[in-house]
């Protein structure tokens, strides 16, 4: 699966977490899905944001995503080079996308919530080697198969 880091801004400060849920749903409108696996904390806090970034992370942002991904990490530290849009969410300035998204609808399963997220805008940024979240551990994926 790859990874992608979510984040908003809410009325207590940014927020964000590692997600490796996320898929395209469709192209019109441009959707896109997650899962998050409570509504509370920097998930409730992206829920309840009216927009959120979903940045496309690449093997150069593994310590990234390793730190969103723990509860307590250092999140939105000057080394990690965050930045702002001017709408206001965080923003990692050097990723491939971030798509800039607000909620259309979200399903309750269990202590699980899906979101299903219309696409608004993007920033395009670098490519790097490609990153997936496998048993548990990041890794870089390597040269294409023809």
């Amino acid at each position: 699966m790859g990874v992608a880091v979510i984040t908003a801004l809410t009325e207590e400060g940014p927020v964000g977490l590692t997600a490796s849920s996320v898929s395209s749903v469709g192209i019109d409108p441009p959707t896109l899905s997650f899962s998050v696996t409570r509504a509370t904390g920097s998930a409730g806090g992206v829920l309840g944001a009216d927009s959120y970034l979903v940045h496309l992370l690449d093997a150069r942002h593994a310590e990234v995503a390793r730190s969103f991904a723990v509860s307590g990490a250092e999140r939105f530290t000057p080394e990690q080079g965050w930045a702002e849009l001017v709408t206001g969410e965080p923003y990692l300035p050097n990723t491939r996308v971030a798509l800039r998204c607000r909620t259309l609808h979200s399903l309750g399963v269990g202590s699980s919530v899906i979101v299903v997220a219309e696409v608004v805008g993007a920033v395009f940024g670098e490519v790097g080697p490609a990153m997936s979240y496998i048993d548990r551990e990041f890794h870089e994926l390597g040269e294409t198969i023809d």
